[in-house]
């Protein structure tokens, strides 16, 4: 799954969130800010972590995840990609509109 599919979901895009206002977070600190089941918590993690949306290591029994600097980035470089074309497209409507 591409990562502007799986930011599609509400939930996900929560999780990416709180993840992104804390820093890191275990799998269980997370499901403890959902109203629903861990297991469910754990597939949308693995959907983000799949999209290069959240990275997870591993310590001890632990799973603690955070923001994967590269993942945003390339999601940034695209947004900031279409934006900078549409820009140029409204600068070639101004300059056409202004020699009317």
């Amino acid at each position: 799954m591409n990562t502007f599919a799986a930011l599609a979901d509400d939930t996900r895009r929560d999780i990416v969130r709180l993840v992104a206002k804390k820093g890191e977070l275990t799998s269980s600190e997370i499901s403890q800010n959902f109203q629903m089941s861990s297991p469910a918590i754990s597939q949308h993690l693995k959907v983000l972590k799949e999209s290069k949306v959240l990275i997870m290591k591993k310590n001890a029994q632990k799973r603690i995840y955070s923001l994967n600097q590269q993942g945003m980035q390339e999601m940034e470089d695209w947004i900031l990609e279409i934006k900078n074309l549409w820009v140029k497209r409204l600068d070639r409507l101004d300059r056409a509109r202004a020699s009317f």
